[in-house]
């Protein structure tokens, strides 16, 4: 859908839409409706929830959310899947806080250098780094909410497991913010946080949303992995990313071809290596087992 097309009706302009629900009453109408027990909801026990002392104030507030933000039917109001998501954003924390965390340390040794390695977060962005060579681990983006009511053990858990979704949402061509379509590159130049020479950049078409990633973070949720992890009797899903070398370190990828583009990552385990060959969208061409050799380091999995 292109970004220019025209307006159709009941369409709000991004100042309208932002207009409606810059407002405390109608803030509070979705808050109501998010923390009802059942939904629809009548009108007079919205009323009532709102702790509002005007009923015809209250109404002209709630028909200025109704039809984007609120859904009316013969039962009573209920939340748009609009409204719901002004109320996540807002939940996450997006726009309403700035936590100030300190510094902890995280599971796993740095992949260089085997240092002890630091979790940080700054500016909602969470980052990993090794205390002793600098070595970064990954820096992405992380919500402020989801540092609430969590330890720092839970914190680098939820972290963890929101990377692996974003990542192999967008090499799936799908934002995660937007659900617009997301292209992939992959380039070698200018400087990278993630401290790699060869990364993939992942551009959202419509909201212009974009990733960075190394190469075989995409690799997290594909089944020839997941499986040979699992012949190793390992869950995958268990090992944060950063303590996988081929997910972090890009001395586990080799470049057979850059026109067009064929990466071959190598992964290790015990005394066999998994070799996955992807192509310039990073999708899964060819797959290899076969036994480790004197090129490629077979960490014990212990």
């Amino acid at each position: 859908m292109s970004e220019t097309r025209e307006r159709a009706e009941g369409d709000l302009t991004p100042a309208e839409a932002f207009g409606v629900i810059a407002n405390e009453t109608r803030l509070d109408i979705l808050e109501a409706l998010w923390e009802a027990a059942d939904r629809p909801v009548r009108f007079s026990e919205l009323f009532t929830d709102t702790e509002l002392d005007d009923s015809a104030q209250f109404n002209y507030h709630l028909q200025q959310l109704t039809d984007k933000f609120v859904v009316k039917t013969e039962a009573g109001y209920d939340l748009s899947h609009t409204g719901g998501q002004v109320i996540r954003a807002l939940r996450a924390g997006t726009y309403t806080h700035s936590p100030d965390i300190e510094p902890f340390g995280v599971s796993g040794d740095c992949t260089r250098c085997t240092g002890p390695l630091m979790a940080a977060y700054e500016d909602e962005q969470f980052t990993i780094t090794c205390q002793d060579c600098g070595k970064a681990h990954g820096k992405y983006s992380f919500p402020p909410g989801g540092l609430e009511d969590r330890t720092e053990e839970e914190i680098a858990t939820a972290f963890d497991e929101r990377v692996r979704h974003l990542h192999c949402l967008a090499a799936d061509g799908v934002c995660p913010e937007c659900a617009g379509r997301m292209h992939t590159t992959l380039s070698r130049q200018g400087e990278c946080c993630l401290d790699v020479s060869l990364r993939a950049e992942h551009i959202c078409e419509r909201c212009r949303h974009t990733l960075c990633s190394p190469v075989g973070l995409v690799l997290l949720d594909e089944a020839p992995v997941v499986a040979f992890y699992d012949d190793h009797d390992i869950t995958l899903t268990d090992r944060p990313y950063w303590t996988l070398p081929w997910c972090v370190d890009d001395s586990y990828y080799s470049v057979e071809s850059s026109d067009p583009w064929r990466i071959a990552v190598s992964i290790p385990l015990d005394d066999e290596q998994l070799r996955v060959t992807l192509d310039g969208d990073l999708q899964v061409i060819d797959t290899d087992r076969q036994p480790c050799d004197g090129g490629v380091e077979c960490p014990s999995h212990e």
